[in-house]
């Protein structure tokens, strides 16, 4: 089941006031970027970050997921407690670099 729009929305509206946010369908689901940083991926109405150790002690009670199959494992982000998931992303944005960019061939 891919996310719903209604969530995707939810979640923007959550991660308000971090930064730039824009949204990009992939995956099947949908990538979250912050200030042009893919912190957040949302699949099947879960909210995915990459497991860093920025953020270790933060999430040390999180669930763990795949977001999609081939997928290094994730730390589930509970989106529904907006002030905590704020400063999970927030600590993201700030040591997640950006992605590369792509050459032409």
């Amino acid at each position: 089941m891919a996310c719903t729009l209604d969530y995707i929305d939810f979640v923007c509206s959550q991660l308000n006031g971090i930064g730039e946010i824009r949204t990009r369908k992939m995956f099947g689901d949908w990538c979250i970027y912050i200030d042009e940083k893919p912190v957040v991926l949302a699949c099947d109405n879960i909210c995915y970050v990459k497991k860093h150790a920025a953020i270790e002690d933060l999430m040390s009670d999180a669930e763990c997921g795949c977001p999609y199959d081939g997928a290094k494992e994730h730390y589930i982000l509970d989106i529904e407690h907006g002030d905590d998931a704020k400063r999970i992303v927030r600590k993201l944005v700030e040591v997640l670099p950006y992605p590369k960019k792509k050459t032409k061939k």
